[in-house]
């Protein structure tokens, strides 16, 4: 039933995000808007199917649970806020008043292939930790333990190296170069939730700080 869940409450959140794209487009055949958009229902569904082998990580994935870090609220909340602004500006750009150029077909097939690829690596990491949630606590109810196998042998964080790899995609697959704005808005903020996130980890998680020696990268090998 959590995996039904956590289907229901991401459907509706993806359609209430496309729902902005198209009312800011303000037309119906916007097929920039029916290419995200179908791609966004395919991965939600992907992923909820990733969760059926994992019932623990299912649950608690579906909702907030005590522990929950106040300033990981936040950060989810303007995360939010900014996948609004996102779809907003993409509506009214490339589906509404042109103000980006028309953009080559080759840009759109990057765009595509940058989100099926960070989601890849997000399924991966999720596949690989059977403590990925969907925000920042220690489980201690579930004996949380430091995971430093497969992509986490390379780097701490590939979780949202693969957020942030889709969220350079969104511009691209949306024909908006000014989505790039808000874009790079999510991108930083998904840098300082993994900074604090880190630092949490390293003084709660036991065995967290001595991995960090033999992983000493926490989003892209080698570089940081």
């Amino acid at each position: 039933m959590k995996v039904i869940e956590f289907l229901i409450k991401s459907l509706i959140g993806t359609i209430f995000f496309l729902f902005i794209l198209f009312l800011s487009a303000g037309r119906i055949d916007y097929w920039q808007g029916w290419l995200y958009g179908s791609i966004n229902i395919i991965l939600t569904v992907i992923n909820t199917l990733a969760l059926l082998k994992d019932k623990g990580l299912a649950e608690e994935r579906a909702k907030y649970k005590a522990g929950t870090k106040s300033w990981d609220k936040l950060i989810i909340g303007l995360l939010a806020m900014i996948n609004i602004i996102i779809n907003i500006v993409a509506g009214l750009d490339s589906g509404r008043f042109y103000w980006s150029p028309q953009l080559h077909w080759s840009i759109y097939l990057l765009g595509i292939m940058l989100i099926l690829c960070g989601e890849v690596i997000f399924l991966t990491a999720q596949r690989q930790n059977k403590f990925f949630s969907s925000v920042m606590r220690i489980q201690t109810d579930r004996g949380h333990t430091v995971c430093e196998t497969g992509l986490y042998k390379f780097i701490r964080h590939p979780g949202y190296s693969g957020m942030i790899i889709s969220v350079t995609g969104v511009p691209l697959i949306l024909g908006s170069l000014w989505c790039i704005i808000p874009s790079g808005l999510s991108i930083i903020l998904i840098l300082i939730r993994t900074h604090l996130e880190d630092v949490t980890l390293i003084n709660e998680l036991n065995g967290y700080r001595e991995y960090t020696y033999k992983t000493p990268y926490k989003l892209i090998p080698w570089i940081w």
